[in-house]
């Protein structure tokens, strides 16, 4: 698995309250809007950098009219996981729609992730992939050759 730097929404962020990810994804302002995803399944792939300490965590993907995905929010998916299944090396796939919202496309595409109960927080790394190049099973084969 590859993650672009360009498409890096989160780079170890830790979220210890309500927060959105430190960068957004700019689908431009173009009339008519990008379609994203169009023949291709994309989403949110999510790495569990450090371990949840939250009795809960919910993760949403979302658009936003500014770069700082704080205007005009819409949320496109939501989860709520238990701490329990954030565990460290975890990883995620939160999948985009697979066409535009009934409001259509707005420009930024982001994450929100909250953190409730405890000594609530998670560290998330997240990018934009598409979901044929994302994969939750890591496969270690033999190496083939004696020495």
């Amino acid at each position: 698995m590859f993650v672009d730097a360009l498409l890096l929404v989160s780079d170890a962020q830790a979220f210890t309250a309500a927060a959105v990810s430190t960068n957004s994804i700019n689908l431009g302002a173009s009339v008519p809007k990008r379609e994203i995803g169009t023949g291709e399944a994309m989403g949110f792939g999510i790495a569990v950098d450090v371990a949840a300490s939250a009795t809960t965590v919910k993760l949403e993907v979302i658009m936003a009219t500014d770069d700082a995905l704080t205007a005009g929010i819409i949320v496109l998916l939501e989860e709520t996981r238990l701490a329990a299944d954030l565990p460290a090396g975890k990883l995620l796939f939160l999948p985009l729609p697979a066409s535009a919202p009934a409001a259509g496309w707005l420009q930024y595409l982001g994450i929100r992730a909250t953190p409730a109960g405890g000594a609530a927080t998670v560290t998330l790394t997240a990018w934009l992939t598409a979901h044929a190049l994302f994969s939750t099973a890591v496969k270690n084969y033999a190496k083939g050759y004696a020495i």
